[in-house]
Formats: C-alpha cells, sequence, structure tokens
C-alpha cells in the first residue's frame, strides 16, 4: 500500500509541476497585457514588425501610432524603432518606422533607428547595448498587449528595467488578437525562461542583421 501512495503522490507532484508552471507564465502574460504598467521616461522603443518597401505594415503602424501618443503626451522625449530588413529589403523595419514618425511630426533629434534583429530577442538586445552606452536605465517598449510580458522581461533581463505601453489599435489589440497570440506568447516566454538560460538560442523570427545606427545627431 505504501508503494502505491507514493507513487500517487509522485504522479499528483508531476501534475501540478505540468500544468502549475505553464499556468503561471500564460498568466505572467494575460495579465501585462490587460494591467500594463508605464511610467514617464526619456526612450520609448517600438518594437518591429512588417515593412513593405518603407511602408509600415498595419501592425508596426499601430505600434508607431501607440509611441507618437506617448511622446504627444510628454511621457517620452525620444523614441527608438527597432529591427532589420528580409534578405532583399530596400528599407528596415527601423527605417521605415522613423520615416513614418518623422513623416507625423516627430523631430529627427527625438526618432532614432536601430535596425538590428529580426526577432525580439535579438533587437532587445541592439537597444539595450545603445541605452547602456547613454547610461539609461528605463525604457518603455511599445508592442502588442500580449508580447509586453516577454518583450519586457527580455530588456529588464539583458540589463535595461522596461514598463509596456500596448497597442491601442491595430490588428493585434486585445480586441482583435485571438488566443493563439497568448498561446504563442506564452509558450515563447516559458522557452526564453527555460532554453536560453541553458544556452540554446530560441527565435522568434528570421536572423538578425546588424547594422549602424542612425538618427543620433
Amino acid at each position: 500500500m505504501f508503494i502505491f501512495r507514493f507513487i500517487r503522490r509522485i504522479f499528483t507532484l508531476i501534475s501540478l509541476v505540468v500544468i502549475g508552471i505553464p499556468a503561471f507564465f500564460f498568466g505572467q502574460v494575460w495579465w501585462a497585457a490587460h494591467y500594463p504598467e508605464k511610467r514617464s521616461t526619456e526612450f520609448a522603443v517600438v518594437m518591429g514588425a512588417a515593412q513593405y518597401d518603407g511602408r509600415p505594415s498595419d501592425a508596426l503602424e499601430a505600434r508607431l501610432e501607440r509611441a507618437l501618443q506617448l511622446y504627444k503626451s510628454g511621457l517620452v522625449k525620444k523614441i527608438i524603432t527597432v529591427g532589420a530588413g528580409a534578405p532583399g529589403d530596400r528599407f528596415t523595419e527601423a527605417s521605415a518606422g522613423r520615416a513614418w514618425l518623422l513623416t507625423n511630426g516627430v523631430p529627427r533629434k527625438a526618432a532614432i533607428s536601430i535596425p538590428i534583429g529580426r526577432n525580439t530577442i535579438d533587437s532587445t538586445v541592439g537597444y539595450v547595448e545603445y541605452l547602456k552606452k547613454l547610461q539609461v536605465k528605463e525604457v518603455i517598449v511599445v508592442t502588442d498587449p500580449y508580447h509586453c510580458k516577454r518583450a519586457t522581461y527580455i530588456s529588464s533581463d539583458k540589463g535595461v528595467n522596461a514598463t509596456c505601453a500596448p497597442v491601442q489599435s491595430g490588428p493585434y489589440s486585445l480586441k482583435n488578437s485571438s488566443l493563439h497570440y497568448l498561446w504563442r506568447e506564452g509558450s515563447a516566454l516559458i522557452a526564453y525562461r527555460t532554453l536560453e538560460k541553458l544556452g540554446v538560442h530560441v527565435s522568434d523570427h528570421l536572423e538578425s542583421t546588424g547594422l549602424s545606427v542612425v538618427g543620433l545627431g
């Protein structure tokens, strides 16, 4: 009887781990999306999304619009756009984003393009390195609601504390997001917290391309 009770307890413990740990991470993603925290700081960073020959996709434009709101309200003084281009592209996600900001009234010195990264991790490393050189310790990340938790966690993990200002419109706003996005981001957060710590690089996009930083003067 003792051995059966022992086996049952082991199975119960395994079940709790298998169910409880994912539930914890998915809960973090959901909470960050619905109850974002942001505070006034010098920089906002717009996470990259697709662009089409220099024209931001609907997803990227929604992020840029949110960043513009932060700038106009005085919550941030400068906006960083990030993201490289796909092979063969004439423009990068970062340059397309910066051009949009300039067209919509942001001064050249307040719009900074860092065309690095085709995934969240590499883009984050790119802007974190830049901010560290300026001794900046905080940033507001502008991205989709369900992307908030992972994007801010990676930034903080790399050395720059981050809060999030999620988009309020567009294809990936809370109103338009599907549970698939929540599932993807919860899984990606688990992968980063486990596999990345073991040295296994997990990409959510294509290989990154390191390019020069423009718009700094």
